[in-house]
């Protein structure tokens, strides 16, 4: 089970960037596809965002030319760049680790605890 620790959540303004982290607790970083997923009040979980241990991203259309996932293994973080932010963006962000050597992002790895992002004037 990896441990996943989000941050960088908060309240912006439409129109504005936050940037989130998503640090893991792992021998070896590199083996593992991540996510990001968000789930806002009264909808399901839905994916923003991935990247797999090759380096392949994937991005939900509603977040696409807005916001960049990337990942530094030598740190063991995940990123989530998020720029010109809607309030429809509003929602609790999850961060995904997938099952070890998995060259994809399938939503049934190990889950971070949320960080909460609120887009509003």
């Amino acid at each position: 089970q990896v441990q996943l620790v989000e941050s960088g959540g908060g309240l912006v303004q439409p129109g504005g960037s936050l940037r989130l982290s998503c640090a893991a607790s792992v021998s070896i970083f590199a083996i593992y596809s991540m996510g990001w997923y968000r789930q806002a009040p009264g909808k399901s979980r839905e994916l923003v965002a991935t990247i797999t241990i090759s380096g392949s991203t994937n991005y939900a259309d509603a977040v696409k030319g807005r916001f960049t996932i990337s990942r530094d293994n030598a740190k063991k973080t995940v990123y989530l760049q998020m720029n010109s932010l809607k309030p429809e963006d509003t929602a609790v962000y999850y961060c995904t680790a997938d099952k070890p050597g998995n060259n994809s992002v399938t939503g049934h790895g190990s889950w971070g605890q949320g960080t909460q992002v609120t887009v509003s004037s």
